[in-house]
């Protein structure tokens, strides 16, 4: 239909780079289409954080669950709600409503449409990456190693660089389930889920070369419960976040 489509189409996880730098002028561009993401009464609730230290890397990917790509990457970026600067920077409000839950979810928005923005600028400009969740691993950890203050909190990582690699893309969910009209309902969702789950053990099949053959309700069920992260809650409100 146009470039920005079939680029936004083209998404894939790269987990293998080239060792080429990323030139500076291109992660400025990044940042700045960042920086003009959708934000919510121009909030800007986020702040990225930039890992060079080889140390501070090679940690957050052991935390992270052995993600050697964290390592690897030329560009390696941390995006963090960030609810400090409000309270630091805001005039005349009182400080409580920060942590209540509407500004948790706010903030985690903005970081949110602020990464994908970014990522999107880092594949037009011929850059291929992967978001890192398993910072939450252990986020307690990572606040230290990278001197994270209260009301701030990492919401995932993110790898970037030339690809290596060009993985297969993984099929997504039939439209028919993900878009509804006028109201929320499952009608023939059954039928399409299954359809569905067939081509995604058939995705897995070719993969991993037969060793796996999960289908997607199988694979999320377990990647669910492989990672709980269940202590978030008391970490965030140990951090004056979500705490009413």
């Amino acid at each position: 239909m146009n470039q920005t489509i079939d680029l936004l189409k083209a998404h894939r996880s790269v987990r293998k780079f080239k060792k080429r730098t990323v030139e500076e002028e291109k992660v400025n561009a990044i940042i700045e289409a960042a920086q003009w993401s959708a934000t919510s009464s121009n909030y800007q609730a986020y702040t990225i954080i930039r890992v060079n230290d080889p140390e501070k890397r090679l940690k957050i990917a052991r935390l992270a669950g052995g993600q050697k790509w964290i390592e690897e990457c030329p560009l390696f970026l941390i995006f963090c709600a960030n609810l400090k600067r409000s309270k630091d920077c805001w005039e005349d409000i009182d400080p409580a409503y920060l942590s209540n839950t509407e500004m948790f979810i706010t903030a985690t928005v903005d970081t949110a449409l602020a990464a994908q923005k970014a990522f999107v600028a880092a594949q037009s400009l011929g850059l291929g990456g992967v978001y890192i969740g398993g910072i939450r691993n252990d986020l307690q950890t990572v606040c230290e190693l990278l001197n994270i203050p209260k009301l701030v909190y990492p919401v995932f990582g993110m790898c970037l660089g030339y690809p290596a690699e060009s993985p297969d893309q993984k099929p997504r969910l039939p439209r028919e389930v993900i878009l509804k009209e006028d109201r929320y309902h499952e009608d023939g969702d059954d039928k399409l889920l299954e359809k569905y789950n067939r081509a995604m053990k058939d995705y897995y099949r070719e993969r991993t070369g037969g060793e796996k053959e999960d289908t997607w309700g199988r694979h999320c069920g377990n990647s669910m419960m492989a990672k709980t992260r269940e202590y978030l809650g008391n970490f965030l409100k140990a951090r004056g976040i979500g705490v009413k």
